[in-house]
């Protein structure tokens, strides 16, 4: 083992997360940063998720970094919504423009971070056989990253090939005249779908849920429009800050209940034809009231049945059973209309499921489906999977995913009671994958960098939760999910996809600009609900629980 290395700050992940982390901390804080990643170059998500037809889901001039308004002006995104090579261009492209590569360890995983309290370190342990101390640990390791197949019988013995789209070859995949199965109908199942349809030979989706999808009505994006947006950024950006979605929208006209069939009728094709998802915005009861959701739900309904040309196939394609919206909504191009086509086939493994892999394919109950390439579009262990994979254990040396066992327990969705120093970044209990995750990213780093700068102005070197502050956060963000429709769909927001894994609804639904002032509250009120103090425990000075807010 190597001698260990010292710094003032080790992030793992260098997403969009880690990235910004480094930047803030090393070029604004001048701390000393090391950043791990065990992809070989920046980017996260979009260097993992490289199949056909990724895409981001929210508009490209606000699916980036506002931090720098140099960048802002001089990049040039050409799509409303931006596909997976030209966001990992820019993410590229900001490695380069700010040096962060020259503190970024590639193709390394950290596989423990153990807190030395009597140091006031964190000990972290690479693959690689480094061991760095470093007085603080930034946890950006994403929360859609680690990948999941399921553990299917025989999946070893298939002959042909198989790939999971969130680890996607660098190289791409030819799938000309082959025979194809995708597995999953989620968000990257939709995206996949279509474009490989247009090259196998023939496809066949295996859905377990069908799912709620809108159109994107992607499109170019207009030198005007562009010239326009960047001349009122900063207004358009306070604007995202304080939104709750993160990014601005038209606002709601009120309940889906309060006005006639006919104009509802009307509001919601003004707004399945624009695209996007303020469809479901249109009310703001939607996600709230199921009297309420039903009416875009059949909406959506109506419209694959439009849409897709045989009966039996529509109806096996409807989603049932659960509220639009309950589950991750998805944009799509094309999707319903793939199944048109007359080399697409889709079987339903809800009633019967996938019973094994074998040599040939899949079987499904008394059927065997002969195919040469399997597609996962199955998902992931969301939120809490990818720092369960790392072994975090802090001052009473207790792993954090036997603190998790029964599900994970947060501080504002950034730190956690007994792992001092530790801030993970769009962790469960923020809002993060609700919302514009640049929005939460920047928040969470900007927090971060104002909390340490506060800490060596007043002589801090120890930061911690508080446990009635953690509790009562949990209390909070797990009733302001009961008060919405979310808890009704079996998701991975509730962990639903991973057998075994705790039912506990993760990120929080209060949005992002309310989550904002909660955050600015708690630092301004002398960071109520933490514990700091100096290397001399006398000195510590403990915060009141936070008082959380009796409304969204």
């Amino acid at each position: 083992m190597s001698d260990i290395q010292r710094c003032d700050a080790v992030v793992i992940g260098a997403g969009f997360a880690g990235m910004y982390a480094l930047h803030r901390l090393r070029d604004d804080l001048g701390l000393r940063v090391r950043v791990f990643e065990r992809g070989t170059d920046v980017g996260g998500t979009w260097y993992w998720n490289r199949y056909p037809g990724a895409r981001c889901d929210v508009e490209s001039m606000y699916y980036s970094y506002s931090f720098s308004a140099e960048l802002e002006q001089e990049w040039e995104w050409s799509e409303l919504y931006p596909a997976q090579p030209e966001i990992l261009a820019y993410a590229n492209h900001v490695a380069d423009r700010f040096d962060l590569r020259a503190d970024i360890a590639f193709e390394t995983s950290v596989e423990s971070a153990e807190f030395d309290e009597g140091a006031l370190e964190w000990i972290v342990r690479t693959d690689r056989g480094e061991t760095v101390a470093a007085r603080f640990l930034i946890t950006a390791v994403g929360c859609l990253s680690a990948s999941r197949i399921p553990p299917f019988p025989g999946l070893d013995s298939f002959a042909g090939e198989i790939y999971h789209t969130g680890e996607w070859p660098h190289e791409g995949v030819d799938f000309s005249g082959k025979r194809v199965a995708v597995v999953g109908t989620g968000s990257s199942g939709l995206q996949v779908i279509p474009k490989i349809a247009e090259q196998a030979e023939h496809l066949t989706v295996f859905q377990r849920t069908p799912a709620f999808s809108l159109p994107a009505r992607n499109r170019p994006l207009g030198a005007q429009e562009v010239a326009e947006f960047k001349a009122d950024y900063p207004a358009r950006r306070a604007a995202a800050r304080m939104a709750p979605s993160g990014v601005p929208g038209i606002p709601p006209v009120g309940s889906a209940l309060s006005v006639t069939d006919e104009q509802r009728e009307q509001l919601l094709t003004e707004r399945w034809n624009r695209g996007g998802t303020s469809f479901m915005r249109v009310f703001n009861d939607t996600v709230v009231n199921l009297d309420a959701n039903e009416f875009s739900a059949e909406f959506v309904r109506e419209r694959i049945r439009d849409i897709v040309d045989d009966p039996a196939t529509a109806d096996k394609l409807i989603p049932r059973g659960y509220p639009i919206g309950a589950k991750r909504i998805c944009l799509d191009t094309d999707y319903w209309v793939t199944f048109n086509r007359d080399n697409v086939d889709l079987v339903s493994v809800r009633d019967t499921p996938i019973e094994e892999i074998t040599a040939a394919g899949l079987r499904v109950g008394d059927t065997e489906y002969a195919v040469d390439v399997i597609v996962f579009a199955t998902g992931y262990d969301a939120m809490t999977g990818p720092l369960n994979a790392i072994d975090i254990r802090g001052a009473d040396g207790v792993a954090l995913r036997e603190t998790w066992a029964a599900g994970p327990r947060t501080y504002l969705g950034i730190a956690t009671a007994g792992f001092p120093n530790l801030f993970m970044l769009t962790a469960p209990g923020s809002p993060s994958v609700l919302v514009n995750v640049i929005i939460s990213i920047e928040q969470h780093v900007d927090w971060v960098a104002d909390t340490l700068t506060h800490m060596r102005e007043n002589g801090y070197s120890r930061i911690e939760a508080v446990l009635d502050a953690q509790d009562r956060w949990v209390e909070h963000v797990n009733e302001a999910a009961s008060r919405t429709l979310f808890l009704q769909g079996n998701s991975w927001y509730l962990g639903a996809n991973v057998p075994g894994k705790p039912r506990v609804f993760m990120p929080y639904v209060g949005g992002a600009g309310p989550y904002r002032k909660i955050c600015d509250e708690v630092a301004a009120d002398g960071y109520r609900g933490f514990t700091l103090s100096a290397a001399n425990p006398e000195s510590a000075t403990s915060g009141r629980a936070v008082d959380v807010p009796a409304g969204n």
